[in-house]
């Protein structure tokens, strides 16, 4: 344990701590004790930086969004022409689906919360309002909002086939989706 009244980073490992112990043991199994133990922190740090469970889990789960939609900028944000958008869109759902297996487990138990509570709820709403802005750079409102639930669709449906489709097969998509007829 960090020695010492100051410690910057004990928050940081705490929400770290609390996304890994979600991709490993599911949100059902998260504790202050659990979290606690995992992020090396004295228990009683986890009702000093957070103000109960909720907090800590939306506080994690905001963390969790802003890397998925930074993945999103590096690759939408590098793009000048609608042909490098639409193979910007094709790399996300590859790199999505193919990316840690941690990513695919937090986000599926961030839309279940979101799919039981509110607060959750709109946490997911604001992350994809922006995916969705950044997709409104190189698409119109429409195109980007499906645009947005194909990449969700395809990097989920993806990771989890045992046979996952072909990057022509997810070109095609992205160019009947973005072709404008």
């Amino acid at each position: 344990m960090a020695t010492g009244r100051t410690d910057p980073q004990r928050r940081e490992r705490i929400l770290a701590a609390t996304l890994d112990h979600i991709a490993e043991e599911g949100v059902a199994g998260v504790s202050h004790r659990k979290i606690a133990v995992r992020a090396d922190v004295p228990l009683g740090s986890m009702t000093y930086h957070f103000g109960g469970m909720d907090d800590l889990l939306r506080e994690a789960f905001t963390r969790f969004a802003d890397h998925i939609v930074a993945v999103f900028e590096l690759y939408l944000g590098r793009v000048d022409t609608p042909e490098q958008a639409r193979e910007a869109v094709i790399d996300l759902i590859h790199v999505l689906s193919e990316g840690p297996r941690r990513d695919l487990v937090l986000t599926q138990e961030l839309y279940t919360l979101a799919a039981r509570r509110d607060e959750y709820r709109e946490l997911t709403h604001a992350w994809m309002n922006r995916s969705r802005r950044l997709l409104e750079q190189h698409f119109d409102l429409d195109t980007a909002r499906t645009l947005d639930a194909l990449i969700e669709g395809l990097a989920l449906h993806r990771s989890l086939d045992t046979e996952p489709q072909s990057r022509e097969l997810t070109r095609l998509a992205v160019r009947r989706m973005t072709s404008g007829g």
